[in-house]
């Protein structure tokens, strides 16, 4: 699959993220983790991966492993509760796209499996995240995620330790779940996770139903139209660079909607 076709793609599961997770309550048993430092998770998780893989390469193997053990699980419950439309049944697709993933890996319909996986994954880490964390708090965290990743990709400092995070893998062909691979194009865990956190954060005070004329539903569509055209457009730099930070379209997105929230609604909704 051409580069070009791949990474917009990638866009699209970006926004796709972003438009996918529902309201849903809190479990009672997060309140003892209520705390506004957990918003330093998604700046400090690029931070900490690129700073251990740096220092010993090994670490990004140990990561695979991690991924493989947690990314199913938090899929298969995404599937079954924190999606639009979603049900426990749903959850036991987890199974086939683990399957494809495993038995296919270097074909499109197993890379397009592990890519759903990793993202439905990160749709749970991102609903348990906005769960803990004020909203205010981590709208800053999304930022400050975005605003590291291109300091780190304006000083080359993330593409080395990112080349071997993204060529490690579990062994017995296991699929690697720690990074997204696509046709002919990369994208970390972390530009699928931001987009899933800024669907659940845009989500987080709506009603537990979100039903299609809800305020928050239509905030949640129009972030991920946002999120789409800006993916797209911020993609043409490719022509001049070879990396780029895929969390600042998703960021972006964010701080227009949540700035201008009634103006933008009326660009993109009838």
């Amino acid at each position: 699959m051409p580069f070009a076709v791949s990474i917009s793609i990638l866009g699209l599961v970006q926004a796709g993220l972003v438009a996918l997770p529902r309201a849903r309550a809190r479990p009672a048993w997060i309140e003892c983790l209520d705390s506004p430092g957990w918003a330093l998770i998604p700046a400090g998780s690029v931070i900490f991966v690129i700073g251990v893989v740096e220092l010993e390469s090994s670490a990004a193997t140990w990561l695979s492993y991690l991924a493989l053990v947690a990314v199913p699980p938090l899929a298969a419950f995404a599937l079954g509760s924190l999606l639009h439309r979603s049900s426990l049944g749903w959850a036991w697709a987890a199974l086939p796209l683990f399957a494809l993933a495993w038995g296919l890996p270097h074909a499109l319909a197993g890379e397009a499996a592990a890519t759903a996986l990793s993202g439905l994954g990160c749709v749970t880490l991102g609903w348990l995240l906005v769960c803990a964390v004020p909203a205010s708090w981590l709208r800053l965290g999304v930022y400050a995620m975005a605003v590291i990743d291109t300091v780190y990709v304006s000083a080359d400092l993330l593409q080395g330790p990112n080349a071997v995070l993204n060529a490690a893998a579990p062994g017995a062909s296991l699929p690697a779940l720690q990074s997204v691979h696509l046709g002919s194009a990369v994208m970390g865990f972390g530009d699928l996770f931001v987009a899933a956190l800024v669907g659940c954060l845009l989500v987080a005070d709506g009603p537990q139903t979100c039903h299609i004329d809800t305020f928050a539903a239509r905030r949640q569509r129009v972030a991920a139209a946002l999120t789409l055209v800006l993916a797209l457009g911020f993609d043409l730099l490719f022509f001049a660079v070879d990396t780029l930070p895929a969390t600042v379209p998703v960021a972006i997105a964010l701080a227009l909607v949540e700035s201008r929230p009634l103006q933008v609604q009326r660009l993109f909704v009838p």
